[in-house]
């Protein structure tokens, strides 16, 4: 089985650049399932219902959220589709889900999504207690855990990573919108890297306007950041998973 994992989606250019893009790798390289994280589409705030039409109708299989998962009011509309997924760690009595279950090729495949505390100003429940109480809930259920885990600081994926090792299929983080080079496969068999990019503008500064962020890094004055333009990029990561053994062997980087 071959999961794809998108890097988070920019504004309309990272929308349209997913509908250019998506369908033709997932031909290429036989992906089965493809998760889309999708909360900056709107423009770099959250999502509206078309960005989340529009993401599902490229080929995404189910979209993912984090920081800015209520940044249109509208999300509370559709926010209990079953295709979308927001950080599990919100308290219980908010709508949406932290984690579905789908089935593909006669497999469960579980995606959880879940938002760091490290560097970040919201301030949710614990994510790695969380996270594994939902494992403990479901891994006897499926057969593939996905974890996005979106969140800014490194040490707070890596450790992750190792807490949850031998016990997920892959987890893979987002938020950064910049693509690291540490994939690796964890000693207990957990697919693992720190950030898998974004998807949207290429000349920018983490998708926005470069003007506006010099302005606010030069002069510390507030200024209001706008989505670049221009050419875009793609970022995403390939899980290549052993149908038997539900583990990933081989994990490869596919940017455009």
């Amino acid at each position: 089985m071959n999961i794809l994992a998108v890097g988070d989606i920019v504004g309309t250019i990272g929308v349209k650049e997913l509908q250019k893009r998506l369908q033709k790798i997932k031909n290429e390289y036989n992906v089965d399932f493809a998760i889309v994280n999708g909360e900056n589409a709107a423009e770099g705030m959250g999502i509206t219902l078309k960005n989340f039409k529009d993401i599902l109708s490229a080929g995404a299989d189910c979209v993912t959220m984090g920081n800015h998962t209520w940044g249109k009011k509208e999300i509370f509309s559709f926010i209990d589709e079953p295709k979308l997924i927001r950080p599990a760690n919100y308290p219980k009595s908010v709508c949406g889900k932290g984690y579905n279950i789908y089935k593909c090729k006669d497999k469960k495949i579980a995606v959880i999504n879940a938002l760091g505390r490290a560097e970040i100003s919201i301030m949710l429940d614990n994510p790695f207690e969380v996270v594994r109480e939902i494992i403990q809930k479901i891994k006897s259920e499926v057969d593939v855990i996905m974890f996005d885990f979106h969140a800014e600081a490194t040490a707070e994926k890596k450790a992750m990573a190792y807490y949850l090792d031998g016990e997920i299929t892959a987890i893979f983080g987002t938020h950064t919108h910049t693509q690291t080079a540490d994939e690796q496969i964890l000693e207990k068999g957990t697919a693992f890297i720190t950030d898998i990019g974004m998807t949207g503008p290429k000349n920018g500064v983490i998708g926005m306007d470069k003007d506006a962020a010099l302005k606010r890094f030069t002069t510390s004055l507030p200024e209001r950041y706008k989505i670049a333009t221009g050419e875009a990029m793609f970022n995403s990561v390939l899980f290549e998973i052993d149908d038997n053994t539900n583990k990933v062997t081989k994990i490869v980087k596919i940017n455009h």
